[in-house]
């Protein structure tokens, strides 16, 4: 299978786009950081949504329903900073 990581960083980013505003109003963000090769997306909080003790709803209930919606390739969301929940 030949997947094209550029074409589907590119919808990512297309996606992170509509969330963007959403993170904003709050003082935070989302940065992009590896797209593994078994379709694992890592992104990292940025503002405060890297302290925020919400983030792991913005998580599941926004970022990855938005992100796999444009990008259904992604296997896996996952974020490499923020505050950590069991």
């Amino acid at each position: 299978m030949n997947i094209d990581k550029e074409e589907i960083l590119l919808r990512v980013e297309q996606a992170l786009t509509t969330l963007r505003p959403h993170l904003e109003i709050d003082g935070g963000d989302i940065e992009v950081v590896e797209l593994t090769d078994d379709m694992v997306l890592k992104f990292k909080w940025l503002g405060n949504c890297e302290t925020c003790s919400i983030s792991s709803m913005t998580l599941v209930g926004g970022v990855q329903h938005t992100i796999k919606s444009f990008v259904p390739e992604i296997k896996d969301i996952q974020p490499i900073n923020g505050i950590v929940t069991d």
